[in-house]
C-alpha cells in the first residue's frame, strides 16, 4: 500500500481504520519498523498494536470507526477519531487492566497523529485519548 498524495493517505487511513475494526489484514498500511506512542508512556510496535485491537474486537460488538477533522501536512496526518461498540466481553487492555462487560455502548474519543515513511506507509502514530470518559463508560469511573 503506497500512499503518494495527501488524498491517498487520507483515503488509506480511513480504509485501514475500517479494516482494523473488522479484523481484516492491515499489514500493508504499516512500515515494518512501525512505532506506536500512547498515553502515559505506553509504547508498542506493530504486533503490540494488533494485540490491542484484538482485545477491542473481543470486548466490543458492532464496532465502527469515524474520522472527523483530518489535517495532512508533509509526511504527517492528524485526525479526530471515534471508535464505538457495545461492551459485551472482558476488555483485557483497558487503561486500568481487565474489566468485565456492562452491555453499554462505548465511544473511544481519540486524537491521532500519523507519520508516513517515504514508501507511503504509517511509520509512527501518537495518540491522546479521553481516558476519563472511556473509564466512566466502561463502568470504572472511580478507578
Amino acid at each position: 500500500m503506497v500512499s503518494e498524495s495527501r488524498e491517498d493517505r487520507v483515503a488509506d487511513l480511513i480504509r485501514a481504520g475500517q479494516q482494523e475494526m473488522t479484523g481484516e489484514d492491515v499489514d500493508d498500511y504499516f512500515a515494518l519498523d512501525f512505532a506506536f506512542h500512547g498515553p502515559d508512556g505506553f509504547d508498542a510496535d506493530y504486533e503490540g498494536l494488533q494485540g490491542y485491537f484484538a482485545s477491542v474486537r473481543a470486548a466490543f460488538d458492532d464496532l465502527n470507526i469515524r474520522r472527523g477533522i483530518i489535517v495532512a501536512e508533509g509526511e504527517y496526518v492528524a485526525c479526530q477519531t471515534w471508535i464505538s461498540g457495545t461492551f459485551v466481553g472482558e476488555f483485557t487492555q483497558s487503561p486500568v487492566g481487565p474489566l468485565p462487560p456492562n452491555g453499554e455502548r462505548v465511544t473511544f474519543e481519540v486524537m491521532n497523529i500519523f507519520r508516513y515513511d517515504d514508501q507511503g506507509r504509517i511509520a509512527e502514530e501518537w495518540i491522546q485519548i479521553d481516558n476519563r470518559s472511556l473509564l466512566r463508560q466502561l463502568g470504572a469511573g472511580g478507578r
